[in-house]
């Protein structure tokens, strides 16, 4: 059946019945994509993206109308009044730190009202770390709010706003490197409405890196101002070959624009690098290559399941990412999971994953990446910190089928190495 991998026979047969037990999951996420990709369809013919639009400038880049447009589009999908999407941006991270850094000045407060941050940008907002640019160096002020029961403290997120001197509040929306659930658009409608009960001002920040084109909607459709992503994920489609997006209110994506480039040069400046037609095209793909990243995982979480690991969400679980956890107990079973992940690969598949140093994060990273774009997290990929529980954060799958094919290899040679 899977010509010269040599699968185990029982392995093949529990495939089948996992995938028989998940159709209607599947079958769900066929849907969310095609929901998803009328939007996308819709505001490239409402904008009239033309061939036009793909070609490269250079220099200063003042005059790229196919950049212009592709923020329009981003705008328009994600129901906000501008965006930024940029090559310059480099990662989820820099993005995440442009936007801090646009719209937080010397004495105004941020909380996280998601617990603790994702660990690269403990050290953006100066929780570890030695920068002197950190964001506490710079006199800002942070706090946080603790979830409860992997939901939202609403009640001491209200009382904390109602004195009015907060000028931010963040929102991570995936797990990161947590052993929380990830936030639903449902929580976040309801964290939204309650925060505009006691507070008109303040500004929502909502971190989507891992969530976009999951859920029928997005942040800024229940009531956040700001949303952060990157396009080495999901809308990059496998394509992007970097860059990062900040979609929004207009007054505060123009704050965040002078940050990335220079005051008063804003958003008008920055060649495209030649990237257009990759961000174009891989926005176009993003919602099926999401869809097919989530029938990746939920095939991964059932089988996973079925072979005794223990996994989150379940198969047959809401999801709000294309994140699924596997706690391996050991550094061992760790490291050796990410190595069957990475055999199963199209990309370095002869290379063995071992922990090492990582910059930006606080701990030893073993990591799975054999992908077409280095770093790209829309294509099947395993990491994690070299730290108890020794969970592995698994994603990706440009195709359902190549995402499957993976996990079937990746497990074939775990259950071969135990026997």
């Amino acid at each position: 059946m899977y010509y010269g991998y040599d699968i185990d026979e029982n392995l093949i047969k529990l495939a089948d019945k996992v995938e028989e037990k998940i159709n209607k999951q599947l079958v769900h996420a066929d849907k969310i994509c095609m929901l998803n990709s009328a939007k996308v369809l819709n505001a490239f013919q409402k904008n009239k993206v033309s061939t036009n639009d793909f070609q490269e400038i250079t220099g200063y880049g003042f005059t790229d109308d196919g950049r212009e447009k592709l923020e329009k589009i981003y705008a328009e999908i994600f129901k906000g009044e501008d965006a930024l999407v940029r090559a310059q941006i480099m990662s989820g991270t820099h993005a995440l730190s442009l936007t801090f850094f646009g719209l937080l000045k010397h004495g105004d407060t941020m909380i996280s009202i998601s617990g603790d941050p994702y660990d690269s940008l403990k050290s953006v907002i100066g929780l570890e770390g030695d920068s002197n640019n950190s964001l506490i160096k710079h006199g800002v002020k942070y706090e946080q709010i603790e979830l409860v029961d992997n939901d939202f403290d609403i009640p001491t997120i209200v009382e904390r706003l109602k004195e009015n001197d907060v000028r931010l509040v963040e929102i991570q929306r995936s797990r990161g490197y947590s052993q929380r659930k990830s936030l639903s658009i449902e929580k976040i409608e309801r964290v939204c409405s309650a925060i505009r009960e006691v507070n008109k001002s303040v500004i929502i920040m909502i971190d989507n890196c891992y969530g976009d084109f999951v859920e029928e909607k997005e942040p800024l459709e229940v009531g956040a101002d700001i949303l952060v992503g990157s396009l080495m994920k999901n809308l990059g489609g496998g394509l992007a070959k970097t860059g990062g997006y900040i979609v929004g209110k207009k007054d505060l994506i123009t704050d965040i624009a002078d940050i990335f480039s220079a005051p008063c040069l804003g958003k008008n400046i920055g060649a495209n690098l030649n990237q257009n037609l990759n961000f174009y095209k891989g926005l176009y793909l993003a919602p099926n290559a999401v869809k097919n990243s989530i029938k990746t995982m939920i095939f991964a979480s059932a089988l996973l399941e079925e072979l005794g690991y223990n996994v989150d969400p379940a198969f047959d679980e809401h999801r709000t990412d294309i994140i699924q956890t596997i706690t391996l107990n050991s550094e061992e079973n760790l490291v050796n999971f990410c190595g069957g992940i990475q055999f199963g690969s199209p990309i370095d598949s002869f290379v063995t994953p071992i922990p090492a140093p990582m910059d930006g994060y606080p701990h030893e990273e073993v990591m799975a990446g054999g992908s077409f774009i280095s770093g790209s997290t829309i294509e099947l990929s395993c990491d994690g910190p070299v730290i108890p529980p020794f969970t592995g954060y698994m994603q990706g799958g440009l195709t359902y089928e190549y995402g499957k094919l993976g996990i079937l290899i990746a497990m074939n040679r775990i259950i071969n190495n135990q026997k």
